[in-house]
């Protein structure tokens, strides 16, 4: 899930607004009976730019915010009066 949210996310997330974008422009200009903005016009180079940039801000600001947690992991496991210890990272 981590990685969902901090790397595919972001590099797709500018894509996906800008096609938004295109869907709005489009039914506004067919309402308007205009031509609308067409799907060659698609700037490629720089909705992955964008988005290269926003996975790395992402990136280098949870680090900041705290980084990852450091140490081993622990599996869950049951002590000795038979209570179930949850696993993590310890």
């Amino acid at each position: 899930m981590r990685i969902l949210i901090e790397y595919i996310l972001p590099i797709f997330l500018p894509t996906a607004l800008w096609l938004l974008w295109l869907i709005f422009a489009q039914s506004r200009a067919r309402r308007l009976g205009q031509t609308g903005p067409g799907w060659q016009s698609v700037p490629i180079s720089w909705l992955l730019a964008a988005g290269v940039v926003l996975t790395l801000v992402i990136t280098i600001g949870g680090a900041m915010r705290g980084g990852y947690a450091t140490g081993s992991y622990q599996p869950a496991h049951v002590d000795e009066q038979g209570h179930l210890v949850p696993g993590g990272i310890r």
